[in-house]
């Protein structure tokens, strides 16, 4: 009986190990990695049944007869690979993915070819990082009409012809990044119907005159030279969703198809906006749109930026990192469905009004950005933002204008409110009272000098960042309008002290950063706020108050420490944090001094006693032992002085 219960456990646990080292699954999914072995060959006694195959980053040379029937993909990536022998893949009768990059497929070319003829079934493959040019990349891609997906990333291809891809028009998905194309042959892409998705990034692209892949979702031109990016004039519906142009040298805002369902457009990193005027820009992007798609002496007058763009579903758009100094509002007014905006980086330094007047009325036209959520205008140098403007964000929950000079305006009853909009439409400061589905709002490093009382009011701020505005100044209810809704509040580098720091009862305020100043007391108007992370780093706190850091306790999570002088006698408050595991992240950097020693938080921790109880009882003891010795001398000085006077009374009596 026991002898037949230990076989049967040998038998589980060799069924078991089996599993472990083959790696198969209960969904009949079998695989095994190889990968980071030092090996030089294919190991021997593969199992059979193996489906996937990771020989990855080692050090095979040379491959020869695979005998795995049911193998669907093969990983072979960074190794020297140079030689495949001819029958090396005529029994994979199943890949269907093949990965050799990082390899030296550059070698042995005739015969390395031949060899991935034999897979007919492939699907997936990648040749990236071979050395390989024009003439070679043809021949890996002989007999492979089943192929949906391509990888030919760092290589060396110069020019991308209707021969290429001539055998693979089941090609849903190409990548050719990091190589040294810069001519693309008519009919090259266009066969492929299903292409979803093809990526030309890091090239050598110029420009872009007539693009017509309305089979494509994603396009990726990227870190490429490409000046200026036109579509074919047709009525044709294309699937564009994705349009990656950033990092090229465009001077103009692209000409995109114009039934297109562009939501993502990313135009980073080029010279858009070198035109100054947006009037400018959009003349010369039509006067490049009539030399490049007329025919004859047929002249087109219509503006094809401005009505494409009306078109347009677009959702995101970057501009950041251009060479705006204006902020072309008419040309971005017309995505109806804009929703983020990132134009940061650029040189505008007020953002004026320049909307052309009503033909009829005569007045300014108001725009607006019905959908637009998110604005991003960080580092533009922007000091002032028309009224008309703040008027058409009418749904905008976030704006960044960190690292500008924007000044928050006084309340309205502080300000000359008689005057007329038609004569102030570029205030030199930010009424932000305007905004009332504001949620989110960056000032940090603006120079800002003064926060008037009711500053946001009417707002429905939810978080604001005035960090490094160095000697601000908070007046009484500078935060009025706003307690019950804002949850978290930067003020670091201010350089306040506890006197400037002017906080009323928050009960919504759940993060506080007020590092870097010169505080010493906390605001007792803490203890009305759920705190879960503050930061007090760098500032002049010697204590804490204990009863505050006990109902803070409560609800905190995290708080930040270091760069103060604490006394270390004197932190009952650290020992309630400890108890109540506060977290505090920088403990390890946080110090506190005993007469003149400093000690590391986290040691004086481990041994409070030891540090101020030793510190206690050696003050007592000198005390004590001066006033001992005062007092034997005074009692030695009072009896010397008692034998004198005794010695006198004698000699007076003789």
């Amino acid at each position: 009986m026991v002898r037949h219960m230990l076989v049967n456990l040998l038998l589980l646990w060799s069924l078991g190990h089996d599993l472990y080292t083959t790696g198969f699954g209960d969904d009949g999914l079998k695989g095994q990695s190889w990968s980071n072995q030092n090996l030089y060959s294919i190991p021997l006694d593969l199992d059979v049944r193996l489906q996937k195959l990771d020989l990855s980053n080692n050090f095979i040379r040379q491959l020869h007869t695979i005998d795995l029937l049911y193998l669907e993909q093969l990983d072979l990536s960074s190794n020297q690979l140079e030689l495949i022998s001819k029958g090396a893949f005529e029994n994979l009768a199943l890949l269907e993915e093949l990965n050799l990059s990082v390899n030296a497929l550059n070698n042995n070319l005739e015969r390395n070819s031949k060899s991935l003829q034999s897979l007919g079934r492939l699907k997936s493959l990648d040749i990236s990082m071979n050395s390989l040019g024009d003439e070679a990349v043809k021949l890996y891609l002989l007999n492979k009409s089943s192929l949906e997906k391509l990888k030919m990333t760092g290589n060396y291809l110069t020019t991308l012809t209707h021969k290429l891809f001539k055998e693979s028009q089941d090609l849903r998905s190409i990548t050719i990044d990091d190589n040294l194309i810069s001519t693309i042959d008519g009919g090259t892409f266009e066969p492929l119907r299903k292409l979803e998705s093809l990526s030309l990034a890091k090239n050598n692209l110029g420009h872009i005159c007539d693009f017509k892949l309305p089979q494509v979702k994603c396009l990726n031109l990227s870190r490429n030279s490409i000046q200026f990016f036109v579509s074919a004039a047709d009525n044709q519906v294309y699937n564009l969703e994705i349009l990656d142009l950033s990092h090229n040298k465009l001077l103009y805002f692209p000409i995109v198809p114009k039934f297109n369902q562009l939501k993502y457009l990313y135009l980073h990193h080029n010279m858009v906006g070198t035109l100054t005027l947006e009037a400018s820009m959009v003349s010369e992007v039509n006067s490049l749109y009539n030399d490049i798609v007329r025919k004859g002496n047929v002249r087109i007058t219509k503006n094809y930026l401005h009505s494409n763009w009306r078109l347009m579903p677009l959702i995101y758009i970057d501009l950041s990192y251009n060479h705006f100094t204006s902020f072309p509002l008419e040309t971005l007014s017309l995505l109806l469905n804009l929703e983020e905006l990132n134009f940061s980086f650029n040189c505008v330094q007020n953002l004026t009004w320049n909307v052309r007047h009503d033909s009829e009325s005569g007045h300014y036209r108001q725009l607006y950005f019905p959908s637009l959520k998110y604005l991003n205008m960080q580092s533009n140098g922007l000091a002032s933002v028309s009224p008309l403007f703040l008027q058409a964000l009418t749904q905008v929950e976030t704006i960044n204008l960190q690292d500008n000079s924007v000044k928050p305006c006084a309340p309205v009853s502080q300000m000359q409110s008689s005057i007329s909009p038609q004569l102030n439409l570029n205030s030199s400061c930010v009424a932000f009272g305007k905004l009332r589905t504001l949620k989110y709002l960056n000032l940090e490093d603006n120079g800002i000098k003064i926060l008037h009382a009711n500053t946001f009011q009417k707002t429905s701020l939810i978080s604001l960042n005035l960090a490094r505005n160095v000697h601000m100044v908070m007046q009484v209810g500078a935060l009025e309008g706003v307690q019950e809704t804002l949850q978290s509040l930067m003020m670091g580098e201010v350089n306040m002290n506890s006197s400037d720091l002017l906080l009323p009862c928050l009960p919504a305020l759940t993060h506080l950063n007020i590092s870097n100043n010169y505080l010493t007391v906390l605001p007792s108007n803490l203890t009305c706020s759920p705190l879960r992370e503050l930061s007090i780093k760098n500032n002049s706190f010697l204590s804490l108050n204990q009863s505050l850091i006990k109902a803070l306790s409560t609800h905190l999570h995290a708080m930040y420490i270091s760069g103060n002088d604490f006394n270390c006698c004197d932190a009952q408050w650290l020992k309630i944090l400890n108890e109540s595991r506060i977290k505090l992240p920088d403990i390890s950097q946080s110090t506190c001094f005993t007469g003149n020693t400093r000690i590391q938080f986290d040691e004086f921790l481990t041994n409070s006693s030891l540090y101020c109880s030793t510190h206690k009882k050696g003050i007592h003891s000198g005390q004590i032992i001066i006033v001992v010795l005062f007092v034997v001398i005074l009692i030695t000085v009072l009896i010397m002085f008692a034998r004198k006077l005794c010695c006198t009374n004698k000699s007076l009596v003789v």
